[in-house]
């Protein structure tokens, strides 16, 4: 079994029943992922493995410390993926930022190694551009969905607001990629 094989395996058995709709959206942001696997300089099956298993850690079975990307990553590790996924999972779609509103960001940097590539552009572009349903969304409309589903004083309003210019910036390079080189 190849690796995107493997993590889509993983990420049916522990999200498709527990969080229906978030294995929608993880379908959704695979499906996108894979399209986009020709921009990352040979990366396609790790880019479409980490869409995959990019949301791992809400699963019931998985959470621990209420940090998706932090726990998916750590979760990784003990299964047996390498560290490179676990650092694009860990590091997704700006959780840096995610991870200094809970005080947490010296544990993310300590344990997994932040990367700024193609592929980690790519995964924050398919993550950002798929509503939670897998509908193919502009991210400033991902944006504003999430604001309204977590509301103005919630942590992940407060920490999108503050992500969004890397965030932007990360789906910019992406959509500069794909005008480049048409898939």
């Amino acid at each position: 079994m190849n690796l995107s094989d493997r993590a889509s395996a993983v990420a049916q058995q522990h999200l498709a029943e527990a969080l229906p709709r978030r294995w929608r959206h993880v379908q959704g942001v695979a499906a996108k992922a894979r399209r986009l696997g020709s921009l990352t300089n040979n990366d396609d099956e790790i880019l479409e493995a980490a869409a995959w298993l990019h949301d791992i850690g809400y699963s019931p079975g998985i959470a621990n410390t209420g940090f998706h990307a932090l726990d998916g990553a750590r979760w990784l590790i003990r299964q047996g993926f390498e560290p490179r996924m676990a650092g694009l999972v860990a590091h997704h779609s700006c959780a840096l930022y995610e991870a200094e509103e809970r005080g947490l960001a010296d544990t993310l940097a300590a344990e997994f190694p932040y990367e700024e590539s193609s592929t980690s552009d790519a995964l924050a572009y398919a993550d950002m551009t798929t509503g939670p349903d897998g509908q193919d969304l502009r991210v400033e409309a991902r944006l504003a969905e999430i604001r309204l589903r977590y509301g103005p004083d919630h942590l992940v309003t407060r920490f999108w607001q503050r992500a969004e210019p890397a965030l932007m910036a990360s789906v910019r390079r992406t959509e500069a990629r794909m005008a480049a080189q048409p898939m």
